[in-house]
């Protein structure tokens, strides 16, 4: 079975950067297959789409609220998505989790959680004022 794994959390001041991983294992997993988008929950509200990466690695999608701040990349080889994340916010506060489904596909990610049925644990991100 895959089992997805966030890193690189924690505390910074507003303006700063911090660059989440999330790092892929299975025996039959290859990281090349499979779109990978990043979510994030903070307290009180539903899960949203931060930003995602599809197979091929031509398309990437972001919400508007970190378009422009946030980059998300891939090294299959290293079976490791990332989140580059600068010129953070309060409002950025959340848990961070990585998620994918277990088919390729070739275009921008799909928003809906509910299209993901593999997910790590999350890390928090906290951003102070």
């Amino acid at each position: 079975q895959v089992q997805l794994v966030e890193s690189g959390g924690g505390l910074v001041q507003a303006g700063g950067s911090l660059r989440l991983s999330c790092a892929a294992s299975g025996r039959t997993f290859s990281m090349y297959r499979y779109p990978m988008g990043w979510f994030r929950q903070a307290p009180g509200k539903e899960r949203e789409f931060v930003a995602g990466i599809d197979s091929s690695m031509d398309h990437t999608r972001y919400a508007d609220s970190v378009k422009g701040r946030f980059t998300i990349s891939r090294d299959n080889a290293k079976n490791t998505v990332y989140l580059q994340m600068n010129s953070l916010k309060p409002e950025d506060t959340a848990v961070y989790y990585c998620a994918t489904y277990g088919t390729t596909y070739y275009g921008p990610l799909p928003q809906d959680p509910n299209e993901y049925d593999m997910w790590g644990q999350g890390t928090q991100v906290t951003v102070s004022s």
